[in-house]
């Protein structure tokens, strides 16, 4: 069984780079799994303030799903918005691609640095250490060079277990919520 988090969770921020190109990659998981997460809480996306935002509600409480649309080295710039509607770095949980993870594994991580994770870098820049992350392992290439390519090049692994993937992680955001 997995506990549950000891902080409300009030925005679910998953990391990813808008545009068709980077829709089927490991770098796009974040976005991958919080479109599934609409479709099941029945949320619709509009675009405000260089995020995709979708409000819906998960066990009588209001989350808000948020895109950022900054590409993923901007992904901080969000954290304006959410505080001005009052929500804190302690009450989001990020979701994104974890390259120090075999393809599948995923944890639940509270606090910590980037390590080299530019997504989390900018939202850390901006906010600090102090939030939630879901850590979806995507692997990683077996040349460190080629992290970038690795990361933004459509998925090596097929659609059936990208989604696999994709379930695996909503369940676990499920239960801990």
């Amino acid at each position: 069984m997995i506990e549950k988090l000891n902080k409300e969770i009030k925005a679910i921020v998953g990391l990813g780079n808008p545009g068709p190109a980077f829709l089927f990659t490991p770098h796009n998981i974040g976005f991958l799994i919080l479109d599934r997460l609409s479709e099941l809480w029945q949320g619709s996306w509009i675009e405000k303030q260089n995020m995709l935002i979708a409000s819906v509600e998960h066990d009588g409480h209001e989350i808000l799903l948020i895109k950022p649309q900054t590409f993923m080295n901007n992904s901080g710039e969000i954290l304006k918005h959410l505080q001005k509607r009052g929500i804190k770095i302690e009450n989001i949980l990020v979701v994104h691609d974890e390259i120090d993870y075999p393809f599948g594994k995923i944890n639940i991580k509270d606090g910590g640095s980037a390590r080299g994770h530019n997504g989390l870098r900018s939202i850390i820049e901006h906010g600090g250490q102090n939030f939630y992350r879901v850590r979806c392992g995507v692997g990683r290439p077996d040349n460190a060079c080629d992290v970038g390519d690795f990361v933004t090049s459509p998925f090596q692994e097929s659609k059936n277990q990208v989604h696999e993937l994709i379930e695996k992680s909503i369940n676990i955001i499920q239960q801990v919520l």
